[in-house]
């Protein structure tokens, strides 16, 4: 197995054994990206000198008696999360150039504890999308079928984690961001309670929803990055001060006996037969690890989407409202005395057409006449939503379903239908507007592309899911697929 592919805890115990040093892990992710990133575009930035560097200090600190999980593994960092002195776009136009004078608290956390970053990685644009073809700077493309979307807006991490790019991948998830590109390419994507992960240094788009966190080859890996980068940050007021489980510890905790849910609106007409199949057989190999499996109802899933579509836009219109031509980022002056000149001509030629119909939605929704109507209603359905699911798992010790109703989509297929790409949510929008931790991880395949399961769990529960899918990837070998590029 080539040094690339391995996972964080194989890496690690090379590591420790003294059988590679972090260089040559660091320079068998960069050849790779040489190699095939040509073809997936995944990064949009690619620091080689400073990944050496970092990666020669890991070797330091180990050859002085120091260790840790993460110490030396090398990582890509979606680009909508900040970091010092490397290049920080969103994939926008209107911040192409600008660099971050401060690392994003999670990135911070990663490099104390000796990560090597070896770039940044494509999104949709401001992480607006589910296929990662809103970028402004080219489409990322899927290991597995390069003709197909990887997913969004985490596309560029779970492609470059798919490509054995690196080790792991940071993503930040707002309405499924993490886990449809985790499920389109095969590979593990945990979505951490509201509040678990700083939101510090992440270039906003809907605060209230918006989480990072790891993508990975495994749950255990997922375990390892979450158990560095979860904790309270001063910076971030919406953290929670209570302790951070050892959930690389909590992998091994018994299956047997827990209570499953199956909610019957996530299993409808709708759902590619393939899929079906693969997640009905990813609930009987839990049934056989001892799993007890009951059909329980979230009746409001049905306004998820719509919710989700009416507070998102609200919350975007709201946060890009800074990128305003003046203070950072891209802007067009010349000749203008205007002051609203430049506001609208910087706005109108840096912001892509995703970005300007979420400011035009949400400006809509907000303003004087309408706020009633459509925000504050939106935001009365949220509630019942998460009263629902908080119901429902008082009862069962997490949520089983699909990630996506179908595996990976052509490029282009869904780009000229907005509210089909919307759709793309319907199953990730939910714990999104709960505040709930989800994960995805590989559970099959459809017409030989990735299918995805997910898991959802009570509020700050990350760990049970994280053991659940842990049981799984011991049972079973889906997450050990490769794409072959």
């Amino acid at each position: 197995m080539k040094l690339n592919e391995l996972t964080i805890a194989e890496a690690q115990t090379k590591l420790e054994a003294g059988e590679v040093t972090s260089v040559e892990l660091t320079e068998a992710c960069l050849a790779r990206i040489e190699e095939v990133d040509g073809e997936v575009k995944a990064c949009l930035t690619v620091a080689a000198d400073e990944a050496l560097a970092a990666a020669r200090a890991a070797d330091e600190r180990r050859a002085s008696g120091e260790t840790g999980p993460l110490l030396g593994i090398p990582f890509l960092c979606k680009d909508n999360i900040m970091t010092a002195g490397i290049k920080t776009t969103a994939a926008s136009k209107i911040l192409e150039n600008y660099i971050a004078p401060y690392d994003a608290t999670i990135v911070v956390r990663l490099k104390e504890a000796g990560a090597v970053l070896l770039g940044k990685t494509n999104l949709d644009e401001f992480a607006h999308g589910a296929s990662t073809e809103n970028s402004a700077f080219g489409t990322t493309h899927n290991p597995y079928d390069l003709e197909r979307v990887p997913g969004g807006s985490s596309g560029g991490s779970a492609a470059a984690v798919a490509a054995d790019m690196c080790l792991f991948a940071l993503g930040t998830d707002t309405g499924g961001s993490i886990r449809c590109p985790a499920s389109f390419c095969g590979i593990t994507g945990l979505k951490p309670t509201y509040g678990r992960s700083s939101r510090f240094g992440l270039v906003a788009m809907t605060s209230s929803t918006d989480v990072p966190g790891p993508m990975t080859k495994t749950a255990e890996d997922a375990a390892i990055v979450e158990q560095v980068i979860a904790g309270l940050d001063r910076y971030d007021a919406t953290t929670v001060d209570r302790p951070v489980p050892e959930y690389r510890d909590e992998l091994s905790s018994p299956l047997k006996g827990k209570k499953i849910g199956l909610p019957k609106e996530y299993f409808t007409d709708g759902i590619e037969p393939e899929v079906s199949v693969a997640v009905k057989e990813a609930i009987e190999e839990y049934k056989k690890l001892g799993a007890e499996v009951v059909e329980v109802s979230l009746p409001h899933t049905k306004y998820g989407v719509p919710v989700y579509y009416i507070i998102t836009p609200s919350e975007v219109s709201s946060n890009l409202a800074r990128h305003d031509g003046i203070r950072y980022g891209y802007s067009t002056h010349a000749n203008e005395n205007s002051l609203d000149k430049v506001y609208t001509n910087s706005r109108g030629q840096g912001f892509g057409q995703e970005a300007k119909r979420r400011i035009m939605l949400g400006t809509y929704a907000l303003s004087a006449g309408y706020f009633d109507a459509y925000y504050l209603q939106a935001q009365k359905v949220r509630t019942k939503i998460k009263e629902e699911f908080d119901k429902v798992l008082a009862e069962v010790d997490f949520l089983l379903t699909p990630t996506s109703p179908h595996p990976a989509f052509k490029i282009g297929e869904q780009a000229a239908d907005p509210l089909k790409m919307y759709l793309e949510d319907i199953f990730v929008t939910g714990a999104s507007l709960a505040g709930l931790p989800a994960l995805a991880i590989p559970c099959g395949t459809a017409h030989g592309l990735p299918v995805g399961l997910q898991l959802i769990g009570r509020a700050f529960e990350e760990s049970t899911l994280l053991s659940a899918a842990h049981h799984y990837q011991q049972a079973t070998a889906w997450h050990k697929n490769k794409p072959k590029l």
